[in-house]
């Protein structure tokens, strides 16, 4: 195997999504693996050193394994409550003396504001993503909560 052989087996496996390759050819073994980085992207695969391939005594079969791909996801319900993404203080409406963003019964929209959670003296707006109608708060306002916890029920 030579270096032009073992560059043309890197780059036909950077253009497909295979994770990893292994040939062996005359007492010689090249494994290729596509490492994943921190944030689960592929990382570039390097060039082995030809120098450093030493032969074995026993040789692997070749094989190639593919990702599997994800399966199409189906049209996702409605969350049935929306959570907080942070810890802070919640607050039902936007000063003391104003009206709260929701009531139960009320039906709200996609995009509106349903509280603001304040943390570390931000003021953090929630907003829903999807048309529904809001069945209870599920805090007080001024409770401290958990990131992932619940504030109101939708119907």
């Amino acid at each position: 195997m030579n270096l032009q052989e073992i560059k043309a087996l890197i780059d036909a496996m950077a253009a497909s999504d295979l994770s990893e390759m292994a040939l062996t050819r005359d007492g010689t073994q090249l494994r290729l693996v596509r490492r994943k980085t921190a944030s689960g992207a592929p990382a570039q695969q390097q060039a082995p050193d030809p120098q450093a391939a030493t032969p074995v005594s026993t040789p692997a079969p070749v094989r190639a394994r593919r990702q599997s791909p994800q399966p199409a996801a189906a049209a996702t319900p409605a969350p049935s409550a929306i959570t907080t993404p942070l810890y802070g203080v919640v607050h039902w409406r936007p000063s003391p003396d104003a009206p709260p963003f929701v009531a139960p019964g009320q039906a709200i929209q996609a995009g509106q504001v349903v509280c603001v959670v304040e943390a570390m003296k931000v003021f953090n707006e929630i907003r829903t993503d999807v048309d529904a109608t809001v069945l209870a708060l599920l805090v007080e306002s001024g409770a401290e909560v958990e990131a992932g916890q619940p504030l109101l029920s939708l119907g």
